[in-house]
């Protein structure tokens, strides 16, 4: 049995009921709308997000009907924003296929991804319970605001981890903490169990978003995107802002610079992602990566030894040891 089949065993049930829920939300009778719908179903990925939803639901209790309608709300939501995304950055690419926009265009994809939030709220509206809809909708406002820093971050010439850090917590750990607090607040549990359940979803997010950005200092058409593409958009991240902040090398900082002005060749994008390589910055990003896991299992810890927690446990090393 393969790791992903094992992280889902307890809840397999469930995330089959969640599939069907989810695809049937992916249709529509407009013919345009339908072929851009079956196009971004084509590759969805693995669906982390339910899994871990419905693993930290089954934590504090059982999967309900409030659960699965969070969870197919949250992944209505999550890719909404790829594809709004796509459409700010102009990409053409998305898990190693042409993205919404390079096949229809920015019009469509924009619509396209409005009538997912939409369908976001309608069931959200289904789980009938106003703290989970009062959680997916501050995500709402925490992916748009994240994504907003980020921008704004470009045209900053300091090269802060903080800012980096406060960007990830408001895009890719908002996502995951928003999963397994809408999983806890669904079984009705008390405010500190909520919360605990949010700080787990935080750690593993971070553990999430700092393993894709190092994938980015390396090629390999199985991640789905090319070598540097975060550079290209003038993203500095992890490995690369620990050799700035501690190389002491003013070249590199002018040319990082450059980097986050839209201005730099593919020559200067290669010579940064090999000083991230030889200045101990993919080591250094690791090494954090590593201390969010072992937050997230000391949260795990307080939680008795059983199949569930086990599954989780495995969920946090297959999040840091995936190879796409």
């Amino acid at each position: 049995m393969d790791s992903l089949s094992l992280i889902q065993a307890p809840i397999i049930t469930e995330f089959n009921d969640f599939k069907n829920t989810f695809t049937a939300s992916m249709t529509s009778q407009n013919a345009l709308l339908n072929r851009a719908l079956a196009h971004i179903q084509l590759k969805h990925g693995k669906m982390m997000r339910p899994i871990l939803l419905f693993l930290t639901a089954r934590l504090f209790g059982d999967v309900n009907h409030e659960a699965i309608h969070a969870a197919a709300s949250l992944e209505l939501l999550h890719t909404a924003s790829l594809i709004h995304d796509d459409v700010v950055d102009e990409s053409d690419e998305r898990r190693g296929q042409l993205s919404l926009n390079a096949i229809f265009n920015n019009k469509v994809s924009v619509l396209v991804g409005d009538f997912l939030l939409a369908t976001s709220l309608v069931h959200s509206s289904k789980t009938a319970n106003y703290k989970v809809i009062e959680v997916i909708s501050r995500l709402g406002q925490d992916l748009a605001d994240g994504e907003i820093l980020q921008l704004s971050n470009i045209s900053n010439s300091d090269f802060s981890e903080l800012v980096y850090f406060d960007v990830i917590r408001k895009k890719t750990a908002a996502l995951f903490s928003s999963c397994t607090k809408a999983a806890a607040l669904s079984t009705h549990v008390d405010d500190e169990k909520v919360e605990t359940a949010r700080l787990l979803g935080e750690y593993i997010g971070i553990c999430f978003q700092i393993r894709d950005d190092i994938f980015d200092y390396y090629d390999s058409k199985e991640i789905g995107k090319p070598t540097g593409n975060d550079m290209k958009e003038g993203k500095l991240t992890l490995p690369i802002l620990y050799v700035l902040n501690n190389a002491n090398d003013e070249s590199l900082c002018t040319l990082a610079r450059t980097v986050k002005s839209g201005d730099a060749s593919a020559q200067e994008i290669e010579r940064l992602i090999e000083a991230a390589k030889t200045g101990g910055g993919i080591e250094y990003a690791e090494m954090v990566m590593d201390q969010y896991r072992n937050k997230a299992f000391d949260v795990l810890s307080r939680f008795p030894d059983t199949p569930v927690r086990k599954s989780i446990e495995l969920y946090i090393d297959y999040v840091i040891n995936r190879t796409k």
